[in-house]
């Protein structure tokens, strides 16, 4: 049986003391819940701009999934959470030209997006995702 490792990397914002960045098993590697938040201040950015928001909180997504030794390309679903429907169509368009950079072979992740209150006042986008790593 493979090990359950903790994934840790100072570039994305420090987890709560109650869950890791990110959990590694075997291939499969789970990201934690990401904000807009800076990993060197922890401070939240870009209040009431969603589309910064997103490419901060899949920065961060980025930055923890490359910790584990996966690549965003072995990214293979992400999970978006917003605060409002009218927010849709401009983080679908961050999200689309972040993850087209980011994803080779054409192959995009595939993504689940839900309308919901967020832990922050000023979230407007939280992401998780799950990578598949080969090695």
């Amino acid at each position: 049986m493979s090990e359950k490792i903790a994934v840790r990397t100072e570039l994305a914002p420090a987890p709560a003391h109650t869950f890791s960045q990110g959990v590694r098993k075997g291939p499969f590697v789970q990201v934690s819940g990401q904000g807009p938040v800076d990993p060197v201040t922890n401070e939240y950015l870009y209040p009431g701009d969603v589309a910064a928001q997103t490419i901060r909180t899949l920065e961060n997504v980025k930055a923890i999934v490359e910790a584990s030794g996966a690549s965003f390309d072995d990214v293979v679903m992400l999970r978006v959470y917003l605060t409002k429907r009218e927010d849709f169509p401009i983080m679908n368009e961050a999200y689309g030209k972040f993850v087209e950079q980011h994803t080779n072979g054409g192959v995009l992740p595939s993504r689940t997006t839900v309308f919901t209150g967020l832990p922050r006042e000023e979230m407007l986008v939280e992401i998780d995702g799950i990578a598949i790593v080969e090695n």
